[in-house]
């Protein structure tokens, strides 16, 4: 492989793993709180929707990222009181709402753009970061990404303080730990984990935005194709750990860009075993067979306050 391909699969890599790390960032705060958050691919494909409606009405990729953001807020909720208030099961109701979202944004979509449409909408152009684009030969190839993948690194970092230096984090953790501590504590374990809902909600709605408006800069029927579950494999391939979760999401980012590395290599792979790899990977973590997993004691059940 040449420095110039290498540097290419580099660059894919992380440009693939951005949506899965900012959804997989959520994800993991919510599940430390106890709350696995299955809905987190309708709260990406809301993202991607409504920014791209927005984009495309306005004309303006800005209003659009607006859009998504606040699109997803109701949703959010809705996820929370079902699972913290109705404390319905946490995984019928996400893939229940991702049912939802899917009919929803395919009918907006066909309604809006026309059944077969790739209409090219107003998305953010890559920027060049001074100095880390001007290295030789990768410096360009590398860096030159949409703001949002930057982005990414502010967002991993607060929340490593968040968790690891705050009394938020703690109080965050033994929600998911142990609930009842908290309770005694004088602190609300379902303001808490409706809390962390909200800000996964937000975190897998940028996800969605940077997949319409900062990569393709267009929409499709289900375009996040399964980004939501993989993020959600990415916190248990981490084992619930912040690095080992941002690995695992640049591990899913590197095999989904060999679908396009290896055939540039001359390298006759089955199609369809290029286009499995992240899910093959996937299914592995969530299999116990990358080791001992340690999951939060209360993760998946909710919370019946005395």
């Amino acid at each position: 492989m040449t420095e110039e391909l290498f540097a290419v699969f580099i660059a894919s890599t992380i440009r693939l793993a951005t949506p899965l790390l900012l959804a997989a960032i959520g994800e993991l705060l919510s599940e430390k709180a106890g709350v696995l958050n299955m809905s987190i691919e309708g709260m990406m494909l809301t993202g991607a929707f409504a920014a791209a409606t927005g984009a495309a009405l306005s004309g303006s990729p800005m209003i659009g990222l607006v859009c998504g953001m606040v699109a997803v807020i109701p949703l959010s909720l809705l996820q929370a009181f079902l699972t913290n208030t109705l404390r319905a099961n946490q995984i019928v109701t996400g893939l229940g709402i991702n049912i939802l979202v899917l009919g929803g944004t395919t009918l907006g979509y066909r309604e809006l753009f026309g059944a077969r449409s790739r209409e090219v909408i107003p998305g953010f152009d890559k920027w060049d970061p001074p100095l880390l684009g001007d290295i030789p030969v990768v410096g360009e190839t590398i860096f030159e990404q949409v703001w949002l993948v930057y982005l990414t690194l502010p967002v991993a970092l607060l929340a490593w303080y968040v968790l690891t230096r705050t009394g938020l984090g703690v109080a965050i953790k033994a929600a998911g730990a142990a609930p009842r501590t908290v309770q005694n504590s004088g602190l609300s374990v379902t303001l808490i984990r409706y809390g962390v809902t909200l800000v996964t909600g937000l975190l897998a709605a940028l996800g969605g935005i940077f997949l319409s408006i900062g990569d393709i800069h267009t929409f499709t029927e289900g375009m996040t194709n399964g980004a939501g579950y993989l993020a959600i494999a990415a916190v248990i391939f981490g084992n619930w750990r912040l690095g080992q979760t941002i690995i695992a999401c640049l591990v899913f980012g590197a095999a989904t860009a060999l679908q396009f590395q290896l055939p540039a290599l001359g390298i006759n792979a089955p199609n369809a075993l290029l286009i499995m790899m992240p899910y093959l990977l996937a299914f592995i973590a969530v299999s116990g067979l990358v080791g001992r997993q340690s999951a939060p004691k209360t993760l998946a059940q909710p919370y019946w306050p005395r």
